[in-house]
């Protein structure tokens, strides 16, 4: 193939399969990277819970029997309830967790949020993105501006892999090397289509050139042929933890990884909806230990989970629940400090619209994975201070 026919395979639908191979790479020239800048060999996976996760039906107030009244059919019984202690418990289709909990290496936040809420999917999901003030809009993700200022070695794949998803989320907004994928074998087949060929004075064919030089590069960093012991779980995001192991099985790979867990957008059925989300994510996780146990990455791994808003408290009309605001979001790792952190939000302190009060600002997880697990100052990345949550071991 040549390139009049690589570039038109590069300009498919963003949602075709091929589309998510190629042309979901972007870089732009940056420093080189100081040895003391970052600490990049700890690895950061993203969960992201496209639609919304249902806060107080996954970490559930069974003791609280305002949560019952707001929730007369769609709350989990006290009998169903994994309890944790004499307050909480995990949603039922949550048990693959608890030998992690147990182990002490979940950690599950409570309240998570920020100050005035959108309840719209785009502008939401765009605010933790971009870790913006709701009243303000930025170009660039999160994660995008960490490695503008602090960036990682020339030496390493990418900056991010994004798994499973066309949008490059925290790492959008030009800067970083970030592959979007649906599986490596795909990838690597069409990345071979692709060549390094110098360079030339129009700016557009300039671009297209340095997009086939980085894809070349980033296909030179990766395999996918990685074999596990770890049976992974059927469906799309059992794919995307194997696809995202395997990515991690490369050495050097990316400091980032994202994976996409879609359909908590719970407006209706909820009950049997969540309960199949949920039990995926947790045999997802225990999947993903399993295998970066094999590949000696468990301690030196961080999982967060990330969501643009959770669930109104009350039910809806239709077995379901409306867009909300603070919710519940886990830490897994080797090194996490497990247990139950912050303060679940009030049932009975309420905002004048019926959601959540947060506890936490969503921009503290970030500032615990920039500064307490990799070592670099947060305050300019995140437009300012936010405190740093215990997540972590000493």
């Amino acid at each position: 193939m040549d390139r009049r026919d690589f570039l038109k395979l590069m300009a498919l639908p963003p949602l075709s399969a091929a589309m998510a191979g190629a042309s979901g790479l972007a870089w732009a020239a940056r420093p080189p990277a100081s040895a003391e800048a970052a600490h990049y060999a700890r690895l950061l996976v993203l969960v992201a819970l496209k639609g919304g996760n249902d806060g107080l039906n996954t970490l559930v107030p069974y003791a609280d029997p305002t949560y019952y009244a707001l929730r007369p059919r769609i709350g989990i019984t006290r009998e169903q309830v994994l309890q944790l202690d004499e307050r909480v418990g995990l949603h039922p289709s949550l048990r693959g967790l608890l030998p992690l909990w147990q182990a002490g290496e979940l950690a599950i936040v409570q309240g998570v949020g920020y100050p005035e809420p959108s309840l719209s999917h785009f502008r939401s999901i765009e605010i933790w993105d971009t870790a913006s003030k709701s009243s303000e809009y930025l170009q660039q993700g999160w994660l995008t501006r960490a490695f503008a200022r602090y960036p990682t070695p020339r030496s390493f794949a990418a900056d991010g892999v994004i798994i499973g998803s066309a949008d490059l989320g925290p790492l959008a907004g030009g800067g970083t090397r970030a592959i979007a994928l649906s599986n490596t074998e795909q990838f690597l087949r069409q990345a071979s289509l692709a060549s390094d060929e110098g360079s030339s004075r129009n700016k557009a064919l300039e671009h297209i050139l340095k997009v086939e030089a980085d894809i070349v590069q980033a296909a030179s960093g990766l395999r996918a042929d990685a074999l596990f012991q770890t049976a992974f779980p059927a469906g799309n995001f059992g794919n995307a933890v194997k696809t995202a192991c395997q990515v991690i099985a490369n050495k050097p790979g990316a400091p980032v990884v994202r994976i996409t867990l879609s359909g908590f957008d719970t407006h209706n059925g909820q009950p049997g909806t969540q309960a199949r989300l949920l039990q995926e994510f947790a045999e997802g996780m225990t999947a993903l230990k399993s295998a970066l146990l094999e590949l000696d990455r468990w301690q030196d791994t961080l999982v967060l989970t990330y969501a643009e808003f959770g669930r109104r408290p009350r039910e809806n009309q239709s077995n379901g629940t409306d867009h909300g605001t603070a919710s519940v979001h886990f830490a897994l790792g080797g090194k996490v400090k497990g247990g139950l952190h912050s303060e679940y939000p009030s049932l009975d302190r309420l905002s004048g619209d019926g959601n959540l009060r947060f506890a936490v600002d969503f921009r503290s997880l970030y500032a615990t994975a920039l500064e307490s697990w990799w070592d670099v100052a947060s305050r300019d990345i995140l437009g300012g201070r936010f405190q740093t949550l215990p997540l972590l071991k000493t």
